[in-house]
């Protein structure tokens, strides 16, 4: 049976070349073996023409062609020195054309950033780009407000959170790319295949078979390529000019919210956790403009978090172990939002429109239903009492409109509803916040399933857990699939719904460890390797989220919920309160002008208003307010056609005639570039250092998280001690230099402060000295070093405890000989009588000890260095150290009081 794979994009690299009348993009791929020429026309003033040719080129083709248009395009044909064709400048994607009032921009990616790694697939991090007008200045029409919204644009910043990858759709979860690969073989074979891409008779230059010379059979091998699901890409309106003029290798679509990888090392055995947030591009916008959901049922702060495990020893999709769980956060889905006019840290919540029949949240879960399947479970976290009606007012609307919709569904379907006040728990001190939101993590969990790609070990029948049991999902005889999905929501989903699904995704992850073998019960306990380093993740993921829809970091976190946080934390805290509420009264209109036009939810036009006069966005995002539907939706089969007899698996996965639309299939032999993700991954043909290469770079839990000293478990699931921290004892050094020095040593470089280290600190650790800083607890040992310069050629990976062999390289089990004890009761004889020793020029050695002289030099002795003299201030300032520490203070004097009062009146007055 003919497999499957995911196409690789044909064009990763281009250059833009400007001639007076047009402008040249080349294409290419990785390798740089394919080009694609795309010929862009200068002349037309307002008009976007772009020609493409679909051929493909060889790179002697291009040079050859590149030299014609230099030649046709001079002044002067004779003349040498002034060139027709001059090179502007280079890219790895095109981002979109826009434009505004007068002609085209065209929006290139000039640097990128590698930021994680799935099964060979690359996903890349936008870290510059740049807007090119395309126009040629004798066309150019100019009009006096086309700055302004230049300016607006470029308040969207592309290189803040924007992921992008050649070969991998971020669109979709892992779960949708997978199964989509695993369809049946007829299916493939029965859709159309494109003419260009068949599978005919190539050169041995185009495609290198082994067996061609044997007479075997060539492997075809079926290149999939599917539609992006548009809720989540972002540049998808300003590639809507060129999508169909263009080969699809041209498009490349782009994500907004967040992207992290680590490694965590199970004894050697490097399992990759990937943490992907995708923002949603409907009803996108800022903290207090964008509240509850428009009439198309897209809600506010919409965000799917997807959390993939990977067996990393195997990189390939088909014989390698997958597994993800995907989460959702979003606002609650009715018409509601706050008034921002007053000024008021928590304006007041009002309900714009009334809903009796629910239709908002309707449409929002026929969407969710489609995506996920069932069950959807929501977990509301707003409160429920108050002095004054406040975020109660949601609950109160939210409760009635679930139960109205789940009369009409059959009830294994239904959408189950938890009400959990949070912020009183957290008030409470008899309650554990983070104990209730386990046990709800757990009970989700097992509700839902996950997903992954293999089935059960035999080892999980043998030594069966009861836990494991009980988990649900659809399972199949190739793994398990996730039916449906949580949804969390709070007032603001940041700092209460983070600190909820970090703790479901830490429960999902146990049972995900425990589906790959990594793990003898699916159960994670706190301040282990293997759960630092996943609430690493979840804190630089809560904190991306934060500031793109807040305009601060996370205000509470996991630790303040533990009640473990430093007390340095509290002033962090009031400085994102203030950082959120200064974004919020001032900075964030302009940030929603920014976001309206680059989705293009508006469009500038001479004849409208501009975007900057119009009084609200309210009529850009409710279409139902320009226009009246033509067909009203059922009150009561509120899902979409077909949905139903799907469940619980989710609609979008099923391969029916619809979804089967979405993909689009070319057949290629299996050494064809434009599958290879081997070739794609390793570059055989390019020189790469080591050193340089992603895994090396990334986070590693044994380099960041494991303690430096030595006899400890080296195992990620292994409760740590608040002293024991995974400081570095190497000094600062260049980060190559670094590099080789981890690699060679297994020591690590200055990692960010574990949770311990900033329980006991009362220092303000800022992100510079957390890069910077190569402390040590205090009750590391430096014996570490010596240990690393003994075997300083065996990485941690390759390195396995072993009890028999000492750390040092003796055996101190055995017995000493009788050399060594003579010279150990000698030294224990010295240390007992040293106090009788008076340290002076006459003290007479000899007549104590019978010591022999050790140095042919008669002053190299240690009774000859005398203890340093202390004066009596130094020994009254540690003597009151002492004392404070014991909790004995001793009253001010009347000196310490001037010193006091002078240091408030500068300070503060």
């Amino acid at each position: 049976m003919p497999q499957s794979a995911a196409i690789i994009s044909g064009i990763q690299r281009m250059v833009l070349y400007e001639t007076r009348a047009r402008y040249f993009l080349v294409g290419s791929n990785q390798a740089q073996t394919r080009h694609r020429v795309l010929k862009i026309d200068r002349t037309e003033p307002k008009d976007l023409v772009i020609i493409d040719d679909k051929h493909v080129y060889n790179q002697q083709e291009v040079r050859e062609l590149l030299g014609r248009l230099d030649l046709g395009n001079r002044t002067k044909i004779s003349q040498k020195g002034s060139s027709g064709l001059s090179r502007a400048v280079s890219a790895y994607g095109i981002v979109g054309f826009v434009r505004f009032l007068e002609g085209h921009y065209i929006v290139l990616i000039t640097k990128r950033r590698k930021m994680a790694d799935i099964g060979g697939h690359s996903i890349y991090k936008i870290e510059d780009t740049s807007m090119i007008y395309i126009p040629n200045d004798s066309v150019r029409v100019t009009h006096p407000d086309e700055a302004r919204y230049v300016r607006i644009f470029h308040n969207v910043d592309l290189s803040s959170n924007f992921y992008f990858s050649y070969s991998y759709d971020l669109s979709h979860s892992l779960q949708y790319n997978l199964t989509l690969l695993q369809r049946p073989y007829e299916l493939w074979s029965s859709l159309p295949v494109t003419s260009d891409d068949e599978l005919h008779t190539k050169s041995k230059q185009d495609c290198f078979d082994i067996f061609e010379d044997e007479g075997l059979p060539t492997q075809v091998v079926y290149g999939v390529r599917n539609e992006p699901y548009h809720k989540y890409v972002w540049n998808g309106k300003l590639l809507e000019r060129i999508k169909d003029i263009v080969h699809p290798d041209w498009l490349m679509y782009i994500i907004h919210g967040f992207c992290g990888q680590s490694k965590l090392l199970i004894y050697g055995h490097p399992v990759y956790i990937t943490l992907i947030a995708r923002r949603s591009s409907k009803f996108a916008g800022t903290r207090f403009l964008k509240r509850g959901a428009n009439c198309e049922g897209d809600v506010a702060n919409e965000v799917e978090t997807e959390q993939i495990v990977h067996d990393a020893s195997v990189m390939s999709f088909t014989a390698g172990s997958y597994s993800s769980y995907v989460q959702v956060r979003g606002s609650v889905p009715l018409y509601w939002s706050q008034d921002i006019s007053t000024m008021m840290p928590k304006p007041p919540i009002r309900l714009d429109q009334a809903d009796p029949y629910a239709h908002v949240a309707a449409l929002h879960f026929d969407q969710m239903l489609q995506r996920f399947g069932s069950p959807i479970i929501i977990l509301n976290l707003v409160k429920k009492r108050e002095k004054r009606k406040h975020e109660k007012i949601l609950s109160e609307e939210l409760y009635p409109a679930v139960i109205n919709l789940n009369q009409f569904l059959p009830p294994e379907h239904c959408i189950e509803y938890i009400a959990w006040d949070m912020a009183r728990y957290t008030k409470s001190k008899l309650c554990n916040v983070l104990d209730r939101l386990g046990m709800i993590a757990e009970n989700v969990v097992k509700r839902t399933g996950f997903f992954i790609n293999r089935s059960d070990f035999y080892c999980h029948t043998i030594r069966p857990d009861d836990r494991w049991d009980d988990v649900g999902g659809h399972i199949t005889s190739s793994g398990r699939l996730q039916t449906g999905v949580l949804r969390t929501n709070c007032v603001d989903c940041l700092d209460r719904t983070n600190t909820a699904q970090f703790m479901v995704g830490k429960c999902a992850l146990a049972y995900q460890l425990y589906a790959l073998g990594m793990i003898d019960k699916p159960k994670l306990q706190f301040d282990t390797d293997c759960v630092r380093l996943f609430e690493e993740l979840y804190e630089d993921h809560g904190d991306t989220l934060s500031l793109q829809y807040g305009g601060s970091q996370l205000v509470h976190r996991v630790k303040t919920y533990r009640k473990i946080a430093p007390w340095t934390q509290h002033s962090k805290d009031i400085m994102q309160t203030l950082s959120r509420y200064y974004s919020n009264a001032f900075s964030d209109a302009d940030r929603q002008d920014a976001i309206n036009l680059f989705l293009q939810v508006y469009q500038p036009e001479e004849s409208k208003p501009h975007l900057w006069e119009l009084p609200t966005d309210f009529y850009l995002h409710q279409s139902s307010t320009m226009t009246l539907p033509q067909d009203r939706r059922s009150y009561t089969l509120w899902w979409t056609q077909g949905v139903l007899s799907c469940l619980p698996v989710p609609f979008d996965e099923v391969p029916c005639e619809e979804t089967m639309k979405q993909v689009e299939v070319k057949r290629a032999n299996r050494f064809d570039e434009s599958i290879d993700i081997y070739t794609e991954f390793f570059k055989p043909y390019e020189i790469t250092s080591f050193d340089d290469t992603f895994c090396i770079a990334m986070t590693n839990s044994a380099r960041e998280f494991m303690p430096k000293t030595v006899g400890l478990d080296p195992s990620p699931f292994t409760v740590r001690k608040p002293e024991e921290t995974g400081k570095s004892l190497l000094p600062n050094k260049s980060s190559k230099e670094e590099t080789v020095i981890q690699r060679k040593t297994a020591a690590s470089a200055p990692p960010a402060p574990s949770e311990e280290a900033m329980s006991s600190s009362s220092e303000d650790d800022s992100e510079e000295d957390r890069d910077d800083d190569a402390s040590v607890s205090q009750r590391s040992t430096p014996i570490k070093l010596l240990t690393e310069s003994v075997e300083s050629t065996r990485t941690l990976e390759d390195t396995q405890p072993q009890q028999n062999k000492e750390p040092y390289g003796l055996k101190l089990s055995e017995f000493p000989d009788e050399k060594d004890l003579l010279i150990y009761e000698r030294f224990a004889h010295l240390g007992e009588n040293q106090h009788q020793v008076e340290r002076n020029k006459n003290a007479r050695l000899s007549s104590v000890l019978p010591l022999e002289t050790v140095s042919c030099f008669p002053e190299d002795s240690v009774f000859e260095v005398l203890a340093p003299q202390v004066d009596t201030d130094s020994q009254d300032v540690f003597e009151r150290h002492v004392l404070t520490g014991q909790g004995q203070l001793r009253a001010l004097c009347r000196e310490d009081m001037l010193m006091y009062r002078e240091y408030v009146k500068n300070r503060y007055m």
